[in-house]
């Protein structure tokens, strides 16, 4: 045995050897040697192609930009298309680093070797009027792509705001005509116009399937009707409520457009007592509803107190309802008696005064109920167990913390546990934090 290892040496020394010989040393080491040895001994650069490439597959783009500098064989893995079908541009300012944001020697590798190679594209800008500039330039450069998914995302203060709505038409028009398979498009806070959507609809009307334009003051509902009329295998829309009325709601819900599942409502004030909000009638919400039975209405608010008046006075087929500001009393007491559809019910916060009457009132009428959440609120235990044993097993997701539960006479929280529990049929303890 000592001869043999000593063999194996004298050939491991040998300044040039061939191919075969390569693998015979190897069988050699692995039969002379245990596993453990044959793994510290192996040469990185001889891993199999397939391997190389799962394993920058897992790695961050700062490492596996470095990975690529060990090699000419790594470099080479690193340009491979399946690896640049997915890819987020960070576009912070001043762009120094990998690790800051996508520098731009590699935005130009990008754009030269891999246009063509996109798919799944996002580009996260900050404040700077600069990050949105940077975006729409490369916007403008991807003439060879085949992107399916386009997010425009802002860290900050909606800086593409601040670029002019010709540059962003121009750089956006240039995905939309050169894709043509755009199948999800969220570009919220932009300077999104009829006229893009019109280019969009004639490119990629037969792949279309989500749009998220939240706070797009340009668009109309007539450039929303444009998208309606023919992208009909649209499933997903998101919009501002400001652009919401009842005109669009009915023809939304005629024979020609789409079937939606999903409609997301943005409700926005920044300055309270500044937007006097409208009413969209019973008669509007029904048409959509009959028109697209299974839709389900999500509506994120972010109002003030005294901003609620124009919601909820009669029968809204809400399923999702989102408070991200303080709701009072009187408007959860209008969503237990007019939103029989509701699915999901979180409020951030209400108040000081207990809800026990409005969680009952929901619990009675919002047969669907099965996620709820609370912030800073208040319910007394014992209104809260009610609430828990009308709605029974069917709450999947009960997100409530332990300041929002008043003890009372009947139940300590350590009994509020265990009765809640027995009335979900699962373990259940109040969160330290709500996982909304």
């Amino acid at each position: 045995m000592k001869r043999a290892r000593q063999k194996v040496v004298i050939e491991n020394e040998a300044p040039q050897t061939s191919q075969k010989s390569k693998k015979q040393r190897t069988c050699l080491y692995g039969s002379v040697f245990g596993e453990s040895d044959l793994h510290a001994s192996m040469d990185w650069g001889c891993l199999p192609h397939h391997v190389i490439l799962r394993i920058f597959q897992f790695l961050p783009l700062v490492d596996r930009a470095r990975a690529s500098s060990v090699c000419r064989r790594w470099n080479d893995i690193f340009h491979i298309p399946d690896l640049w079908r997915r890819f987020e541009f960070e576009l912070s300012q001043p762009a120094t680093s990998y690790l800051k944001s996508t520098h731009p020697d590699l935005i130009q590798q990008i754009i030269k070797r891999h246009a063509d190679h996109l798919q799944y594209v996002s580009f996260k800008v900050d404040s700077s009027t600069e990050s949105a500039e940077a975006a729409c330039d490369i916007l403008s450069q991807l003439v060879n792509c085949s992107i399916k998914t386009l997010g425009l995302i802002s860290t900050a203060k909606p800086s593409f705001m601040n670029v002019s709505k010709a540059h962003f038409a121009s750089a956006l028009t240039v995905v939309f005509v050169n894709s043509k398979s755009l199948s999800s498009i969220k570009i919220d806070d932009t300077p999104l116009d009829d006229p893009s959507l019109k280019v969009l609809v004639a490119n990629n009307s037969d792949t279309l399937k989500l749009l998220k334009m939240s706070s797009c003051p340009h668009v109309s509902p007539a450039g929303i009707l444009c998208v309606a009329d023919q992208c009909h295998g649209l499933k997903e829309l998101a919009l501002n409520y400001y652009i919401l009325s009842d005109e669009l709601l009915l023809a939304l819900s005629s024979e020609k457009h789409v079937d939606l599942e999903h409609l997301r409502i943005d409700v926005v004030s920044e300055n309270p007592g500044q937007v006097e909000f409208h009413t969209i009638k019973k008669q509007s919400w029904d048409a959509l509803v009959k028109h697209s039975p299974k839709v389900n209405i999500v509506m994120y608010f972010f109002l003030y107190e005294e901003e609620f008046d124009a919601f909820f006075r009669e029968e809204t087929p809400v399923t999702h309802l989102y408070f991200g500001r303080a709701v009072s009393k009187a408007m959860l007491g209008r969503i237990g008696m007019n939103c029989p559809r509701l699915i999901e019910l979180v409020v951030c916060a209400n108040g000081l005064q207990p809800l026990d009457d409005e969680l009952i009132r929901i619990a009675e009428r919002c047969k669907n109920l099965t996620a709820m959440g609370l912030g800073e609120c208040e319910v007394t235990c014992r209104g809260f167990i009610e609430f828990v044993k009308m709605c029974g097993g069917r709450l999947t997701q009960l997100s409530i913390m332990e300041e929002v539960l008043i003890p009372d006479n009947d139940y300590s929280l350590d009994r509020l546990h265990l009765e809640v529990s027995k009335h979900l049929g699962r373990m259940w303890f109040p969160d330290m934090m709500p996982t909304w």
